[in-house]
């Protein structure tokens, strides 16, 4: 049997909207990668345009499940976690790095967007997001979670590259050798992905054509494609170049048919393309 490389995914899961688990595992699967889920909470749906949600919240089942994986002798190449809804939780994804000490440690820190963070996010939970950070090898996290873990200012102009690269420098000495951060507007007129290889002090971006309107979502799928590029032996650019053109085709495609926004991209009609031989050279140093 082919050994497939196996990721504990410590997010939520909503029944409609494509966000978080519900995008995750597809994208991870179609990559030929074993997605094991560690839902942080179920909703009924996502938390933006479908009024009160049905929320069940995960946390005591976290520790129990991490119990249950070590007793029965399975590992994990790679703990990857999102959103997470308390502090107990962070302490819950930190227990699971230390106790798969050769995984890869991807953390996306969902703290915010647009310049605000999320409701739920008070000053506490943001130093605790920086804790798991600090123990992460890669993170991903948007300018505006940039911003809360620098705890500067949120950028309201476009940036020059030096600007961009003290950003992604400052975040990398915070712990994670790697730092990728999506939606970057910089100073050129170009809106990229942007980022920083703190082993070969390489920076990187791959810009992409903006369209007017936001789909939930579009972050996980990156990151998750992010994370199953360099599973699979992706350099860091060809695996930010994979995530970028897979978001951006799917991004047009919904926008082309004209699919209600809430419900995120139409993921089922853009699977195919990632298991095409496509050529991913987009990128340029940054």
């Amino acid at each position: 049997m082919p050994e497939l490389k196996r990721v504990a995914a410590i997010h939520d899961l909503s029944g409609v909207g494509r966000c978080s688990l519900s995008v995750i595992f597809p994208t991870l699967s179609v990559m030929g990668i074993q997605v094991c889920a560690v839902p942080t909470a179920l909703l009924s749906t996502h938390t933006n345009g479908f009024g009160d949600v049905v929320l069940k919240d995960m946390t005591d089942y976290i520790p129990e499940a991490l119990s249950h994986y070590i007793s029965a002798g399975i590992t994990f190449d790679c703990i990857y976690s999102g959103f997470l809804a308390s502090e107990a939780q962070v302490t819950h994804c930190l227990e699971f790095m230390d106790s798969f000490k050769g995984a890869m440690r991807v953390v996306d820190p969902v703290m915010g967007d647009g310049g605000k963070r999320y409701r739920t996010y008070d000053d506490r939970l943001c130093r605790r997001m920086g804790e798991l950070v600090a123990a992460a090898d890669i993170i991903t996290p948007n300018l505006t979670e940039a911003a809360i873990l620098l705890g500067i200012p949120y950028p309201t102009s476009p940036l020059t590259v030096g600007e961009m690269k003290q950003i992604l420098v400052k975040l990398s000495a915070k712990g994670p050798k790697t730092v990728v951060i999506t939606g970057a507007v910089l100073a050129d007129g170009e809106i990229c992905n942007v980022g920083y290889d703190g082993e070969h002090s390489a920076f990187w971006r791959v810009p992409y054509e903006m369209i007017p309107r936001s789909y939930p979502g579009t972050g996980d799928i990156f990151a998750s494609i992010l994370t199953g590029g360099l599973l699979l032996g992706d350099s860091l650019p060809i695996a930010m170049t994979r995530a970028t053109a897979f978001c951006e085709y799917a991004i047009k495609t919904t926008f082309g048919y004209g699919a209600p926004a809430r419900e995120g991209v139409m993921l089922e009609k853009c699977l195919p393309m990632l298991v095409e031989n496509s050529s991913y050279t987009q990128y340029r140093q940054l």
